[in-house]
């Protein structure tokens, strides 16, 4: 993966842009999260989408109940038992979504500058005067001249499937609005958002709670994805709540910034989340469309300067019904990995798109191209710089391995963790080759029963940019003599000669702990 690193800073031959790309055990280092839904639940295509490179299963619940997501999460498990490839799970919270309620399905056509009404009755027929929603505080929350936009899919920018409403009058708990262009709404629910106006709603709602202490618990997921975050106390009430349910204490919260209130409390976001969500369908509505690429990059280099996995939304709409991305949104996709995303998130596209496997495979060749093109070296001196001195001695340790890595032109980094914490850090300073993170189980108790911890830890890891778990034998700690040391490292370059990243004569750069010493070596490979 190395070895076809340039930078576009460089003079390169046009020519060359026209070769053929050279095939890879891991299909990009930028991860890829699917959602899961009605096109992409049977055990064949979750195996699909697995083979094609999604490492986080994403269950939104703003779908469906929690029978239907739970079948298919087993379905999910048959198929990572059947490909041998490891795949995390994320529940994603309704939140305060306000939503337009059609009980009849019937779809219904707005016309453009025809009033329509929202309005809290929920026992009215929705039509294409009356739409009914969930929420009776509205009407105090907007005034005349307020942005409001309905839509099935959360407007996938074509205005055929969502509406542009703008608010004519306030009439007791009604709102009569005008609508600006002409549009057709299908399905039972339309989600409904109001520009820049704050929503009194709590950010974890009953339904929310119920599930992740029901659903999550049961399932021990690995990441929460706390929908319409708007301050860091969000994040903390979501903390305790996990806290308190026990087996999900280590469970990692992923806030997902949707609105101009979450932007605003950002700093404080990402000081108290685990990772960020950036969900540009909401935000692309909220914020100027001159202003999203602005928020993008500087969200991104905020999390990666904190070591925090950033999450982007919404890239490929169009692959929804269309084998291939549109021309912006094949360069968006590059753009998001060049500014230093982590991971694309795919909503519609899998969850109810024709072409999930393909959809996932076309964006993982798309991040793995723009990859070889990444400044690592500028990247480098500006997180190293960012971190200041002296650095802390994990955060020295890691990154001298991935310089080490670099100048001797290391095939993998392989990295000894219990916790997880070290291979992070690796990953932060986004060396160009993998970073295999070897996961050691610790034994631990509650006083009733033993157990081994690593499975979480290592699942957390498949949402990081770089970073290739694997469980170790829980018999070989992860700093111990130099002999289980040598055994688990044999173990750990068997792994990547099977994987194709590690050959013969290959250098490979070994991060671990010695003792109470953390050690970084350089080993080249024999045949």
């Amino acid at each position: 993966m190395h070895s076809s690193h340039l930078l576009l800073e460089e003079p390169i031959r046009m020519t060359s842009i026209l070769e053929p790309s050279k095939s890879s055990f891991f299909p990009a280092l930028t991860k890829i999260v699917g959602t899961l839904g009605p096109k992409s639940r049977s055990v064949e295509v979750i195996a699909g989408c697995l083979k094609a490179g999604m490492s986080v299963a994403r269950f939104d619940f703003s779908w469906c109940d929690a029978d239907y997501h739970q079948e298919t999460l087993e379905n999910l498990k048959i198929a990572v038992k059947s490909t041998k490839k490891l795949c995390a799970v994320m529940l994603d919270t309704v939140g305060p979504e306000l939503q337009v309620i059609n009980k009849t399905e019937k779809a219904i056509s707005l016309k453009a500058d025809g009033l329509v009404t929202l309005t809290p009755s929920q026992d009215q027929e929705a039509s294409s005067e009356v739409l009914p929603i969930n929420f009776n505080g509205l009407a105090k929350s907007v005034k005349r001249g307020d942005t409001i936009f309905v839509g099935q899919y959360l407007f996938t920018g074509s205005e055929t499937t969502s509406v542009w409403l703008e608010v004519e009058e306030v009439k007791g708990d009604d709102v009569v609005c005008v609508s600006r262009n002409a549009a057709t709404l299908g399905g039972p629910l339309f989600t409904l958002h109001v520009s820049q106006v704050h929503i009194d709603m709590p950010t974890l709602t009953e339904k929310d709670k119920e599930v992740i202490s029901t659903w999550g618990v049961q399932n021990k997921i690995d990441f929460l994805s706390l929908s319409y975050c708007r301050h860091a106390e969000d994040v903390r009430q979501a903390r305790e709540l996990l806290n308190s349910l026990g087996d999900l204490s280590q469970t990692q919260i992923f806030a997902k910034i949707e609105n101009e209130e979450g932007l605003t409390h950002f700093d404080e976001i990402l000081q108290e989340a685990d990772g960020i969500i950036l969900s540009r369908g909401n935000l692309g509505i909220d914020l100027p469309p001159e202003k999203v690429f602005l928020f993008q990059k500087a969200a991104l280099y905020k999390c990666n300067m904190a070591g925090k996995p950033a999450v982007l939304t919404r890239v490929v709409d169009s692959m929804t019904d269309n084998l291939r991305p549109t021309r912006a949104e094949a360069t968006d996709v590059a753009n998001a990995v060049l500014d230093g995303s982590d991971a694309i998130l795919l909503g519609a596209e899998t969850l109810r798109g024709l072409y999930p496997v393909e959809t996932i495979s076309t964006v993982g060749r798309i991040c793995c191209e723009a990859e070889k093109v990444f400044n690592q070296d500028l990247f480098f001196k500006k997180t190293v710089k960012y971190v200041g001195e002296p650095m802390s001695h994990l955060e020295s340790i890691a990154s001298s391995a991935v310089r080490a890595a670099i100048k001797v032109k290391a095939s993998v980094i392989i990295c000894f963790t219990s916790s997880g914490r070290a291979a992070r850090l690796i990953a932060k300073y986004r060396p160009t080759m993998p970073v295999l993170s070897v996961v050691i189980p610790r034994l631990t108790t509650n006083q009733l029963k033993w157990s081994f911890s690593g499975a979480f830890e290592a699942r957390q890891s498949l949402i990081v940019r770089g970073l290739f778990p694997m469980l170790a034998d829980p018999r070989h700690p992860a700093e111990s003599t130099s002999a289980t040391n040598e055994s688990v490292l044999k173990v750990a370059l068997d792994h990547g000669k099977q994987a194709g990243v590690i050959k013969s004569h290959d250098r490979v750069v070994v991060c671990q702990k010695v003792g109470d010493a953390s050690v970084v070596k350089i080993i080249e490979l024999e045949d």
